[in-house]
């Protein structure tokens, strides 16, 4: 059997989005799985995984910690000698690139999104540009989750010697089966993800200050990421927002919303959006790649320009003032329209065809 290696920066995320591209390997290879967190590393085990503990810090750049991750990659490879390194995230992209290149093993790594890591100063922006081209040059296949972030890399000129286009992760329609609609005259709209400035807390916490109501309510699923946790609780006490935490399975707060609102400036493919659509839930989202692939303007779901809390609210206005049997149809287009493109399926089949044409050569 082949040995792959796969990089991740969260448990959590590897085994909700990309379980089933993990469980082909399986059924083929021995796996191991290098991982800083243990969310779901006991349901990645009980599959055959190998787990191996590996600390980083999955934001920032402290020198001294990615020079730390970068040795700790490269020992993983020399004690494990895998046939194939799977990268997911920017810094297993850029450290597991380094140390795959280094060690000539064949490498795949995935874009998940950049982030605002090309809209900081030129001097920063350079620096980064520079390790990704020297991480990714030998990658024998670069998976992008949108279109504009491939464009990015082009005109930088970072490139592997093969990319892809996939529809981000998909979405696993079993898993996030369609829901009927809420009948109820309260309107719940939903927040999901790490509660951070570059994700629109912010803009979701103004529109819940304007918007608020004794049949309105802004609920937030997710984790504090950053120093807002005050200012959350302020919001909570007032009656403004209710703070669900973080939650491992999401599908049930899901089905309970009306519609699931995602203010974000930057994002790979929305994993949020796609599995909330697939619940049969239309979405209100920042008109940007990685959000506006995963629904239809009027049809499926609103947009509006990020960092813009006036259009979030605007957005937001137009959808409370649908009827109840237009809301409901627009949670059944969005659940169609993943059906159509974001079957996860088709995702894993693209992954593992590139695993067996890399595999095949040795």
């Amino acid at each position: 059997m082949s040995r792959v290696l796969i990089l991740a920066n969260f448990s959590g995320g590897l085994y909700d989005f990309r379980n089933e591209f993990v469980e082909a390997l399986l059924a083929e290879h021995e796996v191991y799985i290098s991982l800083p967190d243990d969310v779901k590393t006991k349901e990645l085990q009980a599959e055959g995984a190998n787990i191996i503990q590996t600390p980083m810090s999955r934001r920032g750049m402290n020198p001294l910690e990615d020079v730390h991750l970068y040795r700790n990659y490269c020992k993983i490879m020399k004690e494990i000698r895998p046939d194939l390194v799977v990268t997911y995230t920017i810094k297993p992209n850029i450290y597991g690139g380094f140390c795959a290149r280094r060690m000539r093993i064949p490498y795949i790594a995935t874009i998940t999104g950049l982030g605002s890591a090309f809209e900081k100063n030129a001097l920063f922006v350079r620096l980064i540009v520079t390790m990704y081209r020297t991480a990714l040059k030998k990658a024998a296949c670069i998976f992008f989750q949108n279109a504009e972030n491939r464009s990015i890399f082009r005109k930088y000129g970072i490139a592997g010697r093969k990319d892809r286009l996939v529809m981000g992760s998909g979405v696993n329609l079993e898993k996030h089966p369609y829901e009927p609609y809420p009948k109820r005259e309260e309107t719940h709209f939903l927040f999901v993800g790490r509660v951070m400035k570059e994700k629109g807390i912010l803009e979701f916490l103004s529109a819940a200050e304007s918007l608020h109501s004794d049949k309105v309510f802004f609920d937030i699923l997710g984790a504090c990421d950053e120093d807002y946790q005050e200012m959350l609780d302020q919001a909570e006490h007032k009656g403004i927002i209710r703070q669900l935490g973080f939650h491992k399975e999401v599908h049930p707060y899901l089905t309970d919303a009306n519609a699931v609102v995602i203010p974000s400036y930057h994002e790979g493919m929305c994993n949020s959006l796609t599995e909330a659509a697939a619940t049969g839930r239309p979405v209100i989202a920042s008109n940007i790649s990685g959000c506006m692939e995963t629904f239809e303007e009027g049809k499926s779901g609103f947009g509006f320009t990020p960092g813009k809390a006036e259009e979030l609210i605007a957005a937001l206005q137009k959808f409370l003032a649908l009827p109840y049997e237009e809301k409901a149809k627009m949670g059944q287009e969005a659940r169609r329209k993943m059906e159509r493109e974001f079957d996860r399926t088709l995702v894993t089949r693209a992954y593992v065809d590139e695993v067996n044409k890399i595999l095949a050569k040795f």
